[in-house]
């Protein structure tokens, strides 16, 4: 089957839809670690990558993405995280999941590479590009479509992935995983979007740690400061599918509830329609999830921009639009529900009435250089945790 490129869609003005959060679905589903969050199973459990990567395109998604998250050789090997796989092995299973499952519809293959344990602890530019390249060598051989830097939060890493992607001639993308206050070095998104642009990125834009309508905000203003720099990108989203209101510079993860008690904060489906016309209305075109988004989530996504695309995912055959299904419910209160202005304007409960609606993040402020981030494949002393758990102690 013959798919256009990515470049090529998004010049003629089409919405391409990307997919959700593998880390998460599959931590959920007991196929990946909570903490070193790596994507071993695309060999250990290839079965349950490749449904999850069905799901979504089912649901709607254009781009099958690698789930190669995190991994990069020092971080599959970090703080006693043991492998049965090697990186190589790893990056290959996915690749391969990747393209039978895009085969079986009308999908592109990503693969996709992310921020290193090696940055954060200052090694040098041209080792952590030699990280990324060990990882590009897999993409090149297995032909992926295009690529993806993703999940950054320093652009000057960012920077260096796209520099080592931009060599396999295919087109690259970029995505920070910001809010509107910028990198955690204080740089602009205005600011980071132009010099990933200036180093060979065609799409940019932001995934992970924040909501979708944070994420669109701050795609916005990387936007306008490449429009203001008179150069020229295509745009991307990729939020998390969790409500942030209170989050601060880091995002999500310093959240007391990161990662086991986030499930109150998950964006209904009505609030992905809002996410997916907003996205749009700002002028971004690839518009995907990261970590919460479930395969219903994308759907949503692809339903509400149904009309601009022409067409409806495979799995509005399993959907009425706004809720028509209930139509053929047993219990007419039930059937009362079956409109669109009930779902635009319920405001869930959350059935826990002692619990805050927004927490006080951490707040640590620590980043690249910090001591507490230099890492080693060794596995985390208790010595080393025991000033860990007294300085939580002290903040709360």
């Amino acid at each position: 089957m013959f798919v256009q490129n990515i470049l090529e869609r998004l010049d003629a003005g089409e919405i391409v839809i990307g997919d959700g959060g593998f880390v998460f679905a599959l931590e959920k589903r007991g196929y990946v670690k909570a903490g070193p969050w790596t994507p071993e199973a695309a060999a250990e459990h290839p079965e349950a990558v490749r449904q999850l990567h069905r799901e979504f395109l089912r649901a709607g998604s254009n781009v099958m993405q690698t789930f190669t998250f995190y991994a990069s050789d020092d971080k599959l090997e970090n703080r006693g995280n043991a492998q049965r796989f090697t990186g190589t092995q790893i990056n290959e299973a996915a690749c391969d999941l990747a393209r039978e499952v895009a085969n079986e519809g009308d999908a592109m293959v990503a693969g996709g590479v992310s921020q290193t344990p090696s940055y954060l602890s200052c090694k040098c530019e041209d080792e952590v590009k030699g990280i990324f390249k060990r990882q590009l060598d897999v993409f090149v051989k297995k032909n992926v479509d295009f690529m993806i830097a993703e999940y950054f939060e320093h652009v000057e890493e960012a920077e260096w992935a796209v520099q080592v992607l931009k060599t396999s001639g295919k087109p690259v993308c970029a995505s920070l995983c910001i809010g509107p206050d910028g990198d955690l070095n204080g740089v602009s998104p205005g600011d980071c979007a132009v010099r990933l642009v200036k180093a060979g990125a065609n799409i940019v834009g932001i995934n992970c740690h924040f909501d979708p309508m944070t994420c669109v905000k701050t795609v916005k203003m990387m936007k306008e400061g490449v429009e203001k720099a008179g150069l020229k990108a295509h745009y991307m989203v990729q939020p998390l599918a969790f409500h942030t209101p209170d989050c601060n510079c880091q995002g999500f993860i310093d959240l007391p509830e990161f990662p086991f008690g986030l499930e109150p904060r998950i964006l209904t489906r009505w609030d992905m329609h809002k996410y997916a016309r907003e996205a749009f209305n700002v002028g971004i075109r690839f518009i995907g999830g990261c970590c919460g988004f479930e395969p219903y989530h994308i759907r949503a996504v692809a339903e509400e921009l149904a009309t601009e695309r022409g067409c409806l995912p495979a799995a509005s055959e399993k959907h009425g639009n706004w809720g028509a299904g209930l139509e053929m419910h047993t219990k007419p209160w039930v059937r009362a529900r079956a409109r669109r202005d009930y779902w635009e304007k319920l405001k869930p409960a959350s059935g826990r009435p002692r619990c805050p609606s927004m927490s006080t993040p951490d707040s640590w402020g620590v980043t690249k250089g910090h001591a507490d981030l230099m890492q080693h494949k060794e596995a985390t002393s208790q010595e080393e945790l025991k000033p860990l758990f007294e300085k939580a102690k002290a903040s709360h």
